[in-house]
């Protein structure tokens, strides 16, 4: 299709939930670059919004999806599946958690993961069923998840919503504490709230509010479906604190581009689901449990994680040179690939979002001031050199 065509297709037909102001009419990728059908070449800072961990077009992924595809792409959970039990043997054996479900998104694994406590709670006899989340999260756009995120952005055009949903300010234990009732079964929290603008959790409230949640009888939720899979330079983003959560969840990353989604357990909290409480139709099939699987694979490689960690460093310390240099520069926040940088007052995060674009950039404002970087985690620091002088010229051109 022509350029032309795919807009007025798109503007005619598509239903209008995308801001689509950028003029990139994607053909194909390499590497961390992606190439326009009108010819211009743009390096990804964004990586799909933390999904193309492995960047495009990587040969050794394309090898295996294409031995999948020949040997069968879906079938029925009713059976049982290699690659489905490949992919739980490698998420099981380097984490904490004991068993595992695979849905098709970061949305579905985080209704899953809310459903597994409230039956949890229902086979105890207990009536708990509150969930408690924190201020600036973002955890789904089904009807539940979306009354969990603690943004009204998000969630005013769909009221009335879910009951039993409160949200508190992060990193806040005493706010916390006094939002748990009788009834609270779960908090769930971003280790690295990811869509509020890229805030890490305190060492010692996420040590805090693991005991608060022994104390109480609560279960604890991590939702890792940006922050986990390799993007802090571990495998998963709660081994940078010690601290286990009940249950976690995860998608983006995890396949690489193909729609997965998973919440892992531990076997006691695993346990209260039954035959017929919970299920999916596309979830870990053939096709999207090869992904994973060699995603996680090239992520466990001697050496991999090991250069997330050093590249997001390498970044990091670039960003707090600029911060350093220029007063309409606040701050940096985040771990390893998962950073924010903090503009001033005097800086809008979409014009500088805009600017970079147009020299061939793609970063995204998640905040009216915050801009944010999710690269893919094959980037090189030439393609980061690449970037920071470009974001230096316009910042400094403001």
């Amino acid at each position: 299709m022509e350029i032309e065509e795919i807009v007025e297709m798109d503007k005619k037909h598509f239903m209008n939930v995308y801001n689509r102001k950028y003029p990139l009419y994607v053909e194909k990728g390499k590497g961390i670059k992606l190439y326009s059908k009108d010819g211009k070449i743009y390096y990804d800072f964004l990586a799909g919004i933390g999904v193309n961990a492995l960047g495009y077009s990587n040969q050794r992924f394309k090898d295996a999806l294409k031995d999948q595809i020949d040997k069968i792409i879906h079938c029925s959970n009713f059976y049982y599946i290699e690659t489905q039990a490949e992919l739980e043997k490698k998420l099981i054996l380097n984490s904490a958690y004991n068993q595992v479900f695979f849905a098709n998104s970061g949305s579905e694994a985080n209704e899953g993961a809310l459903k597994l406590a409230r039956k949890y709670f229902k086979k105890k006899g207990s009536n708990k069923y509150e969930t408690i989340t924190a201020d600036k999260s973002f955890h789904g756009r089904t009807m539940s998840t979306v009354t969990a995120t603690g943004q009204d952005k998000y969630k005013k055009s769909f009221t009335p919503l879910p009951k039993g949903f409160f949200t508190v300010p992060f990193n806040d234990l005493e706010a916390l504490k006094g939002a748990i009732t009788d009834k609270t079964a779960v908090i769930m929290l971003e280790p690295i709230q990811g869509e509020g603008g890229i805030y890490p959790a305190e060492q010692k409230y996420l040590e805090e509010v693991r005991k608060l949640c022994d104390e109480k009888d609560i279960l604890l939720v991590f939702d890792e479906v940006q922050c986990g899979m390799g993007r802090t330079g571990k495998l998963f983003a709660y081994q940078n604190y010690g601290v286990e959560a009940d249950i976690i969840s995860l998608a983006k990353a995890l396949g690489g581009g193909v729609p997965i989604g998973a919440f892992l357990a531990k076997d006691e909290v695993a346990s209260a689901f039954e035959p017929g409480d919970h299920g999916t139709t596309f979830g870990g099939n053939p096709l999207a449990t090869r992904a994973a699987v060699e995603v996680v694979d090239i992520m466990l490689e001697a050496g991999f994680l090991n250069s997330v960690k050093e590249k997001g460093q390498y970044l990091k310390g670039e960003l707090n040179r600029l911060v350093n240099k220029y007063d309409n520069l606040v701050e940096t926040r985040g771990k390893g690939l998962m950073l924010a940088l903090e503009l001033g007052e005097s800086l809008s995060a979409k014009d500088i979002t805009g600017d970079l674009f147009e020299r061939g950039f793609l970063v995204n404002a998640v905040k009216e001031h915050t801009l944010r970087l999710l690269p893919p985690l094959v980037v090189e620091k030439e393609n980061i050199d690449l970037l920071i002088a470009n974001l230096e010229e316009i910042v400094a051109g403001k």
